[in-house]
């Protein structure tokens, strides 16, 4: 199986969704079950929440962005902030974020707020290959950060562990280590902005035309899914997916007017590769699963000595990233999870799914480094990679440390 999705996804370039997919029925054949139509269309379905959940957000998002919200919140920030650098990039930092924690997705961070941050950056004096770095890494650990994490969702379901008491976890795992790389990497170059030649340059701001009722539509999101939470008497649970389409709506008539079959286009076309990704994983697991080398696997993780297990986490989880972050926690998560059952399972499974995203970074998919690169018109992605070389091993060696405290952390979550 692993040798047809190389040959397919490395050498034929195919996408890597149906290169899977032809993996799982080479894998099937091979194992002398034929073409299990019946386990091939059950394993597109073993993500159909997550994959609801991103194709509605991706339209959420493409609403607020084309209505004028976000780039007037990243104008507001900058305006604002400008003479206090630490609060400057504390603020970019959640800001460019945003979009992978209500989507999943670290491409979606890096396309609407990172693009819109990009430029922004790069006016303030910070140089555009650290930009590129320093929307790469918020991307991939909004895309980890809640309350939306695919990863720990997949990962979850491999196991039968429901997608709850996760945010605290997520928020330790993610929050400090973003805001942290993103000082580090720009905070020398943010402390002398010239803001009377930086704004003509800046987006324009809607707020100016529209007031409070541009960002509706991202209050109505955060208080259905908080209100549910915190007050579930109060609030129905309408599921995470009908409230982005709610806000969605909302959202056509809070700024710019756009029209929403064009847009709900735009956004479905941008998410379908991760959309067949996810089809394409699901059925490569069902069919690991019927032939028996998902026991296999677990089995192999269970035997291996404790100091291999943790370095077989730090290394082979990214790396096996590079096909994809949500294969990484599902193919190798899983296995993971199960060998560490004696610690806590929500904070280990949020420190693995922290190590699987950092596949987005990994040769030759690349998917948040190479679209990071991209924004800031750098065709070399390698000079991105060394730059967020360190941060991605610090990264590495957080989840390990989350994974070694699981049981001492969890007494505070």
């Amino acid at each position: 199986m692993v040798g047809s999705f190389i040959l397919f996804a490395m050498l034929f370039k195919l996408p890597i969704g149906i290169s899977l997919i032809i993996a799982s029925i080479a894998g099937a054949f091979v194992a002398g079950e034929g073409v299990p139509i019946r386990h091939l269309v059950e394993g597109s379905f073993l993500y159909f929440d997550p994959i609801l959940i991103i194709a509605t957000a991706m339209i959420f998002m493409e609403v607020i962005r084309r209505s004028g919200a976000l780039g007037s919140i990243s104008r507001f920030i900058i305006v604002r902030m400008h003479r206090r650098p630490f609060w400057l990039l504390f603020f970019l930092t959640l800001f460019i974020m945003f979009p992978g924690m209500i989507t999943g997705l670290s491409t979606a961070t890096v396309l609407t707020t990172g693009a819109i941050a990009a430029p922004a950056l790069m006016l303030l004096g910070i140089p555009h290959v650290t930009v590129a770095a320093m929307i790469a890494m918020s991307a991939i650990l909004g895309m980890i950060a809640p309350p939306i994490n695919v990863p720990a969702m997949i990962i979850g379901g491999g196991v039968d562990m429901p997608y709850i008491g996760f945010e605290l976890p997520l928020m330790f795992a993610t929050f400090p280590l973003a805001i942290s790389f993103n000082l580090a990497l720009g905070y020398k170059y943010v402390r002398n902005i010239q803001i009377d030649k930086m704004i003509p340059k800046l987006d324009t701001d809607y707020f100016e035309i529209y007031g409070w009722r541009l960002f509706l539509p991202l209050l109505v999101v955060i208080v259905l899914m908080l209100g549910v939470r915190i007050f579930p008497a109060v609030f129905p649970n309408l599921g995470v997916s009908l409230i982005f389409i709610i806000g969605a709506i909302i959202g056509l008539f809070c700024g710019k007017k756009m029209n929403f079959w064009h847009v709900s286009h735009s956004a479905i076309q941008e998410a379908l590769p991760v959309i067949g990704i996810l089809l394409g994983i699901g059925m490569f697991i069902q069919i690991m699963t019927l032939t028996g080398v998902r026991g296999l696997l677990v089995i192999g993780s269970l035997s291996l000595p404790s100091f291999w297990r943790y370095v077989s986490i730090a290394v082979m989880v990214p790396l096996f990233g590079a096909v994809s972050a949500y294969g990484s926690a599902s193919v190798l998560g899983v296995p993971f999870l199960l060998a560490f059952l004696g610690k806590n399972e929500i904070i280990v499974g949020s420190a693995i799914s922290l190590i699987a995203g950092l596949g987005d970074l990994m040769p030759p998919t690349a998917l948040a480094g190479i679209f990071a690169a991209q924004v800031v018109k750098e065709k070399n992605y390698f000079k991105v990679l060394k730059v967020t070389l360190i941060p991605a091993v610090i990264t590495a060696l957080w989840g390990i440390l989350m994974i070694l405290s699981a049981n001492f952390l969890a007494k505070f979550m």
